[in-house]
């Protein structure tokens, strides 16, 4: 064997030699792909600070305009009483209490109607259905049903009361149909998005154990996806707590609080804030010049925006710390 094959031959077992520096990238090679992953994170920093634009402006315009008539009156009063832009007998210039109750109770009772049927929906799809023909024609009127513009879930809403109870019925519970409507389509699609990406692996270990099938959706799916789940329904909530037009022929427009869902007319937020900027401004009588503001519709129309994203922030707010609470607690 000559010196030159001993060369090529490793001392271990005379195999030969691997020459990794022909691998070795370039200079000219690590510095183009450095310079294009500083490209990239620049162009992915921009994109984000784009999007962040619109959102904090919106949220930085709102508290601006919303703040200077935002206080303690504006919350515990509602707008009985007030004429043009004078001051009430309270001390304020009317307020958004009627309109707060109003947008509570119907999006409340909205949630007690889609979130029962979409979460129960999800769970025939994912399983029960098996990929049947009823579960893709499920699927198909789901779909149809998230494109359907708010205006004709107030019109079916609206038509529906006439039928059954009589022409001008209106009321609250009127109007948290017409949401259910709206919020249904994202109910089953997070709700079966989330029942899917369970795995497998539990189903089949708690049907092992003998568990029936009813039990081992309730305890063991359900359980592993109720974040997502709550998720999803805030964003149903979200999706809905700021329409107006399917709640103006709804529920209505009234100055003073009405509590009972079922009965009456309702206030909500979205349609105060439609109401009072409609309004644009106020009439001053001769003899209030010093107390009367002529733009505090402007201003309560702003107030009563930023109180409903604090509402929404709120509901966000409660429906992690319910997620959080009720989540499968593993053992690390």
């Amino acid at each position: 064997m000559t010196a030159a094959e001993n060369t090529e031959k490793t001392p271990m077992d005379g195999a030969p030699k691997i020459d990794f520096d022909r691998f070795r990238p370039t200079r000219s090679s690590v510095q183009r792909r450095k310079s294009m992953d500083i490209f990239m994170w620049v162009l992915i920093a921009l994109a984000f600070i784009i999007a962040c634009v619109p959102l904090v402006s919106l949220l930085w315009t709102t508290i601006v305009n919303g703040i200077k008539r935002l206080n303690l009156n504006f919350l515990t009063y509602n707008m009985t009483g007030v004429v043009g832009g004078s001051q009430t007998p309270s001390g304020g210039y009317g307020g958004v209490l009627h309109a707060i109750i109003g947008t509570l109770e119907i999006t409340a009772g909205a949630m007690v109607i889609s979130i029962p049927i979409g979460l129960m929906c999800a769970v025939y799809l994912v399983e029960y259905a098996n990929r049947s023909k009823l579960a893709t024609t499920i699927s198909l009127l789901v779909d149809v049903m998230s494109g359907i513009p708010s205006i004709v879930a107030g019109l079916f809403a609206f038509s529906m009361f006439t039928i059954l109870l009589g022409p001008g019925t209106i009321n609250g519970f009127e109007g948290s149909v017409a949401l259910s409507l709206l919020m249904l389509p994202t109910v089953v699609k997070s709700s079966e998005e989330m029942l899917k990406i369970v795995p497998n692996d539990l189903r089949e270990a708690s049907l092992a154990l003998g568990v029936t099938k009813q039990r081992t959706i309730t305890k063991i799916v359900l359980r592993t996806a109720l974040p997502g789940i709550v998720s999803g329904a805030i964003l149903a909530i979200a999706r809905v707590i700021g329409e107006t037009a399917p709640l103006l022929m709804t529920a209505g427009y009234i100055v003073n609080t009405n509590v009972n869902l079922f009965s009456g007319q309702m206030t909500t937020l979205p349609v105060f804030v439609y109401q009072e900027y409609s309004k644009l401004s106020a009439n001053c009588p001769p003899n209030a010049a010093s107390t009367c503001v002529t733009t505090i519709p402007m201003e309560r129309a702003w107030a009563a925006a930023l109180v409903l994203i604090i509402v929404v922030l709120l509901l966000n707010l409660i429906g992690r710390i319910v997620a959080k609470v009720f989540a499968v607690k593993t053992d690390r």
